[in-house]
């Protein structure tokens, strides 16, 4: 039986909720959003939940105090890539052979679409394993590139998207499940080259592939779980799809 832990991206400000509060304590429905994130990986009993927290981290840390969650501080935000390798220490104390990282702002992803990947992922003796989405429209998310076979080559984030790369609809929900050693070695070789001048968790996939390492993509069956938030609109929108 495969060990499978989960990291939680959680250290945004949010500066588009026009609010100081972390981003991933904005509330539905009387709950900070962060918390349903938290309720689903719980239902799909991980190991351990490693929450990575950054702009005034007091405030959730002290709300899921009695959690059975650890957190970790990611003094600058330097990107998901960053994120994800503050967690490393942790993961060398309690290894485990997979992770799932997601982002904290992601409410309505269920407990069974994690299970899903998972099982994909084991499965396919993946190395890595992307949430993929197909949307209307594609907006500001990262856009998944495939080959002929249909098989994923990499992730472009949108501001590094050429024109024909933009008109992709299927996107990077920002939900993966990976190797976790494979993970942390792939994360040595990622560079903040970009027009964010970040390190890019997704920037993994491409530098995995080139390894010779099998790399997929699953797609969720339903496009809106998968969507995240940025701005109080978007929080009002999933509210109503929450109901």
């Amino acid at each position: 039986m495969q060990k499978l832990s989960a990291i939680v991206l959680a250290a945004g400000k949010g500066t588009r909720m026009k609010s100081d509060l972390p981003k991933v304590f904005h509330e539905m429905r009387g709950k900070p959003m962060l918390q349903y994130v938290i309720e689903a990986l719980q239902k799909l009993k991980v190991d351990k939940i490693y929450v990575v927290v950054g702009h005034k981290k007091e405030i959730i840390e002290d709300y899921f105090k009695d959690w059975p969650v650890t957190f970790i501080h990611q003094k600058e935000q330097l990107g998901t890539g960053h994120a994800v390798q503050v967690c490393e220490e942790e993961f060398k104390k309690n290894p485990t052979e997979s992770v799932l990282i997601l982002a904290g702002d992601v409410p309505l992803l269920k407990t069974k679409t994690l299970s899903s990947l998972f099982d994909f992922h084991k499965k396919n003796s993946a190395a890595a394993c992307d949430l993929t989405a197909e949307l209307p429209d594609a907006g500001n998310y990262g856009r998944v590139i495939r080959d002929s076979k249909g098989r994923i080559m990499k992730i472009v984030e949108k501001k590094d998207a050429t024109v024909a790369e933009l008109e992709i609809k299927e996107i990077n929900t920002g939900t993966f499940c990976f190797d976790s050693k494979k993970l942390f070695l792939a994360l040595t070789e990622v560079r903040a080259d970009n027009a964010q001048g970040e390190y890019y968790l997704t920037d993994t996939i491409e530098i995995l592939k080139r390894q010779g390492h099998p790399v997929f993509a699953y797609k969720a069956t339903n496009y809106q779980e998968t969507l995240g938030i940025n701005t109080a609109e978007q929080l009002l929108e999933l509210e109503k799809l929450l109901k």
